[in-house]
C-alpha cells in the first residue's frame, strides 16, 4: 500500500486555510513521523487525508487511486485506519467490547482480528473484561491502536500517540508503532515528541504555516543544523509543557 498526499490545501472554515501545499508519501512496512511547532496544521493533515477535512486543493492517494475528501467509512473499507489523540476509547465498554466495536461490520473475523491484535499487543489478552475506563493513559492508547487495527488496515494513522503520557508510557506507543510498521502497515504519525519521533521513524516531514518546510529520513532532520536551531529546541520545549 502506498499513500500519496499532493499539494494539500484545506481547513475546517470556508476561506480559512490550514493546509497550503503539503506533500507526503508512506509505503507498507515504513513509520512516517510529522513534526512542527504548535499550529503547524500537522494534525490537519492527518485529519484531511482521512477524509475529515474540506480539501479545496490537491490530492491524497492509495496505491494511486484518488481519494480525496472521501468520507472515513470508505477510507476504512479502503485499509485505512485512523486513532485520534483523545476520546479513543469507549470507558464504560470492555477491552473485548472496544475491539468488537473495531471490526463490528465483519463479526465473523472477530476471533481471527481478535488473536492478531493481542499477538501485538499481549497486555490487551489476559484483561479484555476489563472497564476501559479502569485503564491507565498509556493503555488506553494501545487498546486504541488495536480497535483501529481490528479491520487490518493496510494504513494506520496515529494522532498526537504520546501526548500527555509519562515518558515510560511514550517508550511504549513508540514501541508499539514501530511493532505495527513492522507487520507490514505504513505507520503514519503525528507527534509532540519531536526528537523521540525522528529517532524511530524511517522518513519525517516538518511543517510550518501548513507546508513542508524540511524532509528527510529521521536521522538526517535530527542532525540538520537548520531544523535544530529553528524547530527542535522549541519542539521539545512544547512537549514537556
Amino acid at each position: 500500500m502506498t499513500v500519496e498526499v499532493k499539494d494539500l490545501v484545506g481547513g475546517y472554515l470556508p476561506g480559512v486555510n490550514i493546509l497550503n501545499g503539503c506533500d507526503l508519501n508512506a509505503s507498507s512496512g515504513e513509520l512516517v513521523g510529522i513534526v512542527g511547532p504548535n499550529g503547524a496544521g500537522k494534525s490537519t493533515l492527518l485529519k484531511a487525508i482521512f477524509g475529515m477535512v474540506r480539501i479545496r486543493g490537491g490530492q491524497v492517494l492509495l496505491n494511486g487511486e484518488d481519494v480525496t475528501g472521501l468520507r472515513a467509512d470508505k477510507l476504512v473499507a479502503r485499509g485505512v485506519g485512523f486513532v485520534p489523540q483523545t476520546n479513543n476509547v469507549f470507558t464504560d465498554l470492555t477491552i473485548r467490547e472496544n475491539l468488537e466495536i473495531g471490526i463490528f461490520q465483519r463479526p465473523k473475523e472477530f476471533a481471527a482480528r481478535l488473536e492478531a491484535v493481542c499477538a501485538l499487543f499481549p497486555d490487551l489478552t489476559g484483561r479484555l473484561r476489563q472497564k476501559a475506563g479502569a485503564l491507565s493513559g498509556g493503555q488506553r492508547q494501545t487498546l486504541a491502536m488495536g480497535r483501529a487495527l481490528m479491520t487490518g488496515p493496510s494504513v494506520l494513522l496515529l494522532d498526537e500517540p504520546s501526548a500527555g503520557l509519562s515518558p515510560q508510557r511514550q517508550d511504549e506507543v513508540f514501541l508499539h508503532a514501530h511493532r505495527i510498521k513492522k507487520s507490514g502497515v505504513a505507520v503514519i504519525m503525528v507527534e509532540q515528541n519531536a526528537r523521540r519521533c525522528l529517532q524511530i521513524c524511517d522518513r519525517a516531514y516538518v511543517l510550518d504555516q501548513g507546508r513542508n518546510a524540511h524532509t528527510g529520513t529521521g536521522a538526517e532532520l535530527l542532525h540538520d543544523p537548520k531544523v535544530i536551531e529553528l524547530y527542535l529546541g522549541t519542539l521539545a520545549q512544547n512537549s514537556e509543557e
